[in-house]
């Protein structure tokens, strides 16, 4: 049998290739775009942080967190924004689902931080609040509502630019009567939670 022509073969080939380089074309162009990411900064590395100081100022905050109230399970939503740097104001709701009774914190906190570099952002935090106390069916009472002092602080961990882990402890000075019915007392409680919390930047 004779050997094929050196011609013949290289023509084969050339064929082959301009077949195969086709095929690929109309798959490139079949294939669906790639998805861009939320955050474009962030695809490369997801966990990377900004160099310099955290910014503040006109950024949106949203934290869930769960912790103890007293000796109690809580759980808690708070809402926030920084007209500024440095200050902050902060809407809160905790729950408190006691056995017997449960109560609900619903406060206004004002933030004060000094913007550092790095992940580690401290602050302190101030508030006045309501707290409802609903008794369980068990209980022949009715719900009560207290005046409630708050002061304390916590630290956030940057994960990333709008993400971070927030530990915070606050002491709850809650005004009711007085156990023997004669005038007021103070009531003082430790609250402290664990949770996110997610930012973004709503103006220039």
């Amino acid at each position: 049998m004779s050997a094929r022509p050196a011609g013949s073969i290289a023509l084969v080939l050339a064929l082959a290739a301009l077949a195969a380089a086709a095929a690929t074309a109309r798959a490139e162009e079949a294939a669906p775009p790639a998805l861009e990411p939320l955050v474009p900064e962030l695809a490369g590395s997801p966990f990377r942080l900004p160099p310099g100081v955290r910014p503040y100022r006109n950024r949106l905050s949203v934290s869930p967190a769960y912790g103890r109230f007293g000796a109690e399970p809580l759980f808690a939503l708070r809402v926030g924004y920084n007209p500024s740097e440095r200050l902050g104001w902060e809407g809160s709701l905790v729950h408190n689902p006691g056995v017997a009774v449960h109560g609900v914190l619903h406060s206004v906190n004002a933030i004060v931080r000094q913007p550092l570099p790095g992940r580690f952002q401290p602050y302190v935090k101030g508030g006045y609040g309501m707290f409802m106390v609903s008794p369980g069916p068990s209980l022949n009472a009715k719900p009560v509502t207290k005046n409630a002092l708050l002061i304390g602080g916590g630290v956030e961990c940057y994960l990333r630019g709008d993400l971070a882990l927030r530990v915070e402890s606050q002491l709850a000075t809650i005004v009711g009567r007085n156990s023997s019915g004669d005038g007021n007392a103070a009531y003082r409680y430790g609250m402290s939670t664990i949770g996110l919390a997610f930012y973004r930047t709503v103006g220039p």
